[in-house]
């Protein structure tokens, strides 16, 4: 560490003395590389890198402060929830959960994802918040390198009679100046490691919100065509009750039937459409919500979803691996974990200003009393050397920084340790929803197959005298209401299994490289 410091110093004092600002390595004075002024940087390179490999040999050079260590994340061996219903333990493709909407094979579906990633502005915001935490890194990284400054001055004075004579004199000055802070103690690289972290959340931040903007997407789309379903019921049974309502209607006309059969008839009918604009305005709801995720005023997708499509089917079999995958899958707990390792690079940061701080700072420059004669050998003027400072006393504001910093560090943890619970919360309350539904839907299904049934022979049996129409009505009420739900189910099904995938962290791997901001000047191949 010691030679790498030396080589520092001599490459500051090369700065200094020839490798300036392009405005001052043009002037005549810095390309005077003259005999004696080769000795004089000989001599001061050498005094100067001497001082700094003594520093640096008396105190080390180890950052002070914690060193970041990972914590364990402490996930289960297994799923709590039995797996069933086509949910596997085994490990999940990583191309498939990638872009896991693909299984439902819905181009519209996956049309409309593309749209939001490409256009929607809490995804802008995230990329916004990239360039910054990037930007920052850069401001952190300044800190090591040594700053240059130039200036020039002209001045003309005149001394009081009474105390200097009343001389008037003129005074001319050019000069380069340079400082660099030897970062003994690592508070400046601890700010660097600080920023790279941020950085770094930043960017998982930004995967996470893929995760929940590409399952949001997916979700109101499955609202649409799960109202749109819905709708479709109501309106088929809507039909059915309106033809009856006229049956009943022409048998009391023509005195064949009575007012009750009528007004059952006619409240059945009118308990049904009045279901209807409910279902419209979920609708309206689900595809308004979905123009504003892709970036469109309400109704900037209503022409594109007008026509009525069926719900999507899900895959025979979706594989969820173990709850380790999943947590290093997440991007929000590899956010919690990155703020968590930037704040202990702060405690470190906090902890370097108990120790001096090393400075070599060194100024070259021109002066003269007369314009002509500024930029001659004769009017050289340089100064270099060491500086130290060190806060003795402030009253425990120090000390009361590093408690601060830690305490924060500490509530990073707690966060981390909370992200990692709510993970598994949510992949396992996924998990038993998903299983669940698919059960409940198997069940809806023998339910409606029996209610449909049951209607057509109560109907038969009201046109045969045999039951009076009230059990008509208790049938057709049986039959939509279980169609209903059944419609609702299977959307259901499919919704959980979208919760269920991001739950999991899907999706943000395959948007991510289309998403990533990319520094300012850098080609989208260029490294960081």
């Amino acid at each position: 560490m010691g030679n790498a410091a030396a080589d520092d110093t001599r490459k500051f004092v090369d700065l200094l003395f020839f490798n300036g600002h392009p405005a001052i390595r043009k002037s005549s004075f810095l390309m005077m590389k003259t005999t004696s002024a080769e000795k004089i940087f000989s001599v001061m390179t050498t005094g100067v890198v001497l001082t700094v490999s003594v520093i640096v040999g008396l105190v080390g050079c180890a950052a002070v402060g914690p060193d970041y260590v990972p914590p364990e994340t402490g996930a289960p061996a297994a799923w709590h929830t039995d797996l069933r219903g086509g949910v596997a333990a085994e490990s999940p493709d990583p191309r498939l959960l990638a872009g896991w909407w693909a299984t439902l094979d819905d181009p519209l579906l996956s049309g409309l994802i593309e749209q939001a990633l490409n256009a929607n502005l809490d995804v802008g915001q995230a990329k916004a918040r990239v360039r910054e935490a990037r930007a920052r890194r850069g401001i952190s990284q300044a800190g090591r390198s040594p700053t240059l400054d130039a200036g020039g001055s002209a001045t003309r004075s005149k001394s009081s009679e009474n105390s200097g004579g009343g001389a008037t004199r003129s005074f001319y000055a050019a000069s380069s100046d340079a400082g660099w802070e030897v970062d003994i103690f690592g508070g400046v690289r601890r700010g660097v490691e600080a920023a790279e972290a941020d950085l770094a959340a930043s960017r998982e931040e930004l995967r996470d919100v893929l995760v929940t903007l590409i399952a949001e997407v997916a979700l109101n789309y499955l609202d649409t065509r799960t109202y749109q379903s819905r709708l479709a019921v109501a309106e088929d049974n809507l039909a059915i009750q309106q033809q009856t309502f006229e049956l009943i209607r022409s048998r009391y006309e023509a005195g064949l039937g009575d007012e009750l059969a009528l007004q059952q008839a006619r409240s059945s009918l009118e308990s049904t459409r009045a279901q209807i604009p409910v279902l419209r305005s979920g609708l309206e709801e689900a595809k308004n919500r979905l123009a504003v995720l892709t970036g469109k005023a309400p109704g900037g997708v209503h022409d594109l979803l007008a026509e009525r499509k069926p719900i999507p089917v899900i895959p025979p079999m979706v594989a969820v691996g173990v709850p380790a995958e999943t947590l290093r899958q997440r991007p929000d707990i590899r956010r919690a974990e990155r703020s968590l390792a930037a704040q202990t690079a702060r405690v470190g940061a906090a902890t370097a200003d108990f120790y001096p701080k090393f400075r070599l700072a060194g100024s070259i420059g021109l002066e003269s009393l007369k314009s002509a004669e500024l930029f001659q050998s004769a009017s050289q003027a340089w100064n270099i050397g060491p500086s130290v400072s060190w806060n003795i006393f402030d009253a425990g504001a120090i000390r009361q920084n590093i408690e601060v910093q830690s305490a924060i560090g500490e509530q990073y943890l707690l966060a981390y340790e909370a992200a990692i619970l709510g993970a598994l919360e949510e992949v396992e309350n996924a998990l038993s929803a998903y299983v669940e539904e698919q059960l409940r839907r198997e069940r809806l299904l023998v339910a409606v197959d029996a209610a449909r049934q049951a209607e057509a022979l109560a109907a038969n049996q009201y046109s045969a005298g045999l039951v009076d129409f009230t059990i008509v009505l208790d049938a057709q009420r049986t039959l939509l209401s279980f169609e209903d739900q059944l419609a609702e189910s299977d959307g259901a099904v499919v919704s959980g299994l979208i919760r269920l995938y991001k739950a999991l962290g899907g999706g943000w791997q395959a948007a991510a490289p289309a998403t990533e901001p990319q520094a300012v000047g850098k080609r989208e191949n260029d490294k960081e």
